[in-house]
C-alpha cells in the first residue's frame, strides 16, 4: 500500500470515484480533521471525508461500498454521509462534532455545506458538560477494568485524551478562543481559560502519540492526576455561565 504524503495527492480521483457512485446526486466532498491541517502523520493518520448528498441518495448507499472499502485500504476513513436537511437539523444535537469539522477542513469538490453554519452557545456548553460528565464515568470504570496494567491504562488515555480535546476545543469557542490549529496548542490555551493543570493532557498526549518513557508507576500516577483534572473541569462547566 502506498503511503499517502499529502491528503491533496488523491482529491482528485476521490472526486471521479464517489462521481462515477453518485452523479448528479453529490452535492460536495471535505477533508476534516487531521488531514486538514497540520496533525497529518503520513502512514498513520487516517483521512477522513464528509461527503454529503441528496436524500434520494442516502437511501442507496449501497453503491459506495466497493469505493468506500478500496479507500479504506488506503488509510482513508470510511466517510460520513450525510444530506444537507440532516446537517442543519442536528447543530443542536451534536454541535461539538460540527463545531470540530468545521474548525479544521478543506473543501474538496461542490458545495461548502459548512461555510454558513453557526452555533448555539447554550447547545454547546449543555453538549461540553454532557461529554466532560458521560467521560468521568467511563474513565473511571475503565480505570477499576484494567486491573491496573499498565498497557490497558495507556490504551484507555489514548482512547479518551482525543475526545477531549474536541470538547475543548467547544470550551474554546465558548470563551470566544480562536480554536488552535494543533492538540499542544489547543491544551495551552485552555489552560489560559480554564483552571487545568497543562502538564496533566499534555502527558496524556503524549502516551496518545507515543512519545516518552513512562514507567508503570508514573502512567498510574498521571491516569489519577487525569481523573481530577477532568472532575475539576466538569465542575467549573457546569457552573459557566453563557
Amino acid at each position: 500500500m502506498a503511503r499517502i504524503k499529502k491528503p491533496q495527492e488523491i482529491f482528485t480521483k476521490i472526486t471521479e470515484d464517489f462521481s462515477e457512485v453518485f452523479k448528479d446526486n453529490l452535492i460536495s466532498i471535505i477533508l476534516y480533521g487531521s488531514g486538514a491541517g497540520d496533525d497529518y502523520r503520513p502512514g498513520k493518520s487516517d483521512l477522513n471525508f464528509l461527503v454529503t448528498i441528496t436524500e434520494e441518495a442516502i437511501d442507496h448507499l449501497d453503491q459506495a461500498i466497493e469505493t468506500v472499502s478500496r479507500w479504506r485500504k488506503k488509510n482513508v476513513a470510511t466517510p460520513l454521509f450525510m444530506t444537507k436537511s440532516y446537517i442543519e437539523s442536528s447543530l443542536d444535537s451534536f454541535p461539538i462534532e460540527f463545531l470540530n469539522i468545521k474548525n479544521k477542513y478543506i473543501l474538496v469538490y461542490g458545495e461548502d455545506v459548512l461555510r454558513d453554519i453557526i452555533f448555539d452557545a447554550n447547545h454547546v456548553r449543555l453538549q461540553c458538560e454532557r461529554e466532560i460528565k458521560g467521560k468521568l464515568i467511563l474513565l473511571r470504570e475503565g480505570f477499576l477494568e484494567t486491573g491496573g496494567n499498565q498497557k490497558r491504562i495507556q490504551e484507555l488515555i489514548k482512547a479518551s485524551i482525543t475526545a477531549f480535546i474536541s470538547v475543548f476545543n467547544g470550551l474554546l469557542y465558548l470563551k470566544g478562543v480562536e480554536i488552535p490549529a494543533t492538540r499542544q496548542e489547543v491544551i495551552r490555551s485552555m489552560e489560559k481559560e480554564f483552571p487545568i493543570d497543562k502538564k496533566v493532557f499534555m502527558q496524556c498526549l503524549d502516551i496518545k502519540e507515543g512519545r516518552g518513557d513512562f514507567s508503570p508507576s508514573l502512567v498510574k500516577d498521571i491516569f489519577k492526576k487525569y481523573l481530577i483534572e477532568v472532575r475539576k473541569l466538569w465542575e467549573f462547566v457546569d457552573k459557566l455561565e453563557i
